[in-house]
């Protein structure tokens, strides 16, 4: 097993970890906040624009799920050319961004990015950079819609079962 960590902003992060948690080698995801001012905020700090962008930290088997794989999904399921919104969602926190951990990750992100802009014909508005810092969301954020199923989430309900 190669364990590794990528950081994906996509909107909610509620519809972004239930979409992640069923895919084989995906070993963990936690939802959280990323990328902003160095200091653990509150839900209601980044509802007020804090800085902070809604994150999914997802730790994954590169020989079960390799990177790329991991970003072909992410790109399914938000609207890369979207600045601050996802589906409802609007504000800095609903930003699209891929955080990563190490400087191995470039390669991968890049050749999938570049193919996703050429797609989209235009500059697309996911930010790439590293992971500055990512603070856990409070307890009740965690597997939100697992608790809570009929919680409202951007993505399609139908892109909850793509392994079934």
């Amino acid at each position: 097993m190669t364990m590794n960590t990528i950081y994906l902003a996509g909107g909610c992060f509620w519809g972004l970890q239930k979409f992640f948690d069923q895919f084989e080698g995906v070993i963990r995801t936690e939802v959280g906040y990323a990328n902003g001012p160095d200091r653990a905020p509150t839900y209601q700090e980044v509802c007020a624009d804090s800085g902070h962008a809604e994150t999914v930290l997802v730790e994954y088997d590169e020989t079960k799920m390799p990177l790329k794989k991991l970003l072909d999904y992410y790109f399914m399921v938000i609207d890369p050319v979207s600045v601050n919104r996802q589906g409802h969602d609007e504000g800095i926190q609903y930003r699209t961004g891929i955080y990563y951990a190490s400087e191995d990750q470039l390669p991968a992100i890049r050749e999938i990015f570049e193919r996703e802009e050429q797609k989209a014909g235009q500059k697309l508005a996911v930010a790439v950079e590293p992971l500055k810092n990512f603070f856990s969301a409070e307890e009740y954020h965690q597997k939100y819609l697992e608790k809570n199923p009929g919680g409202y989430c951007h993505i399609p309900a139908r892109f909850y079962r793509l392994e079934e």
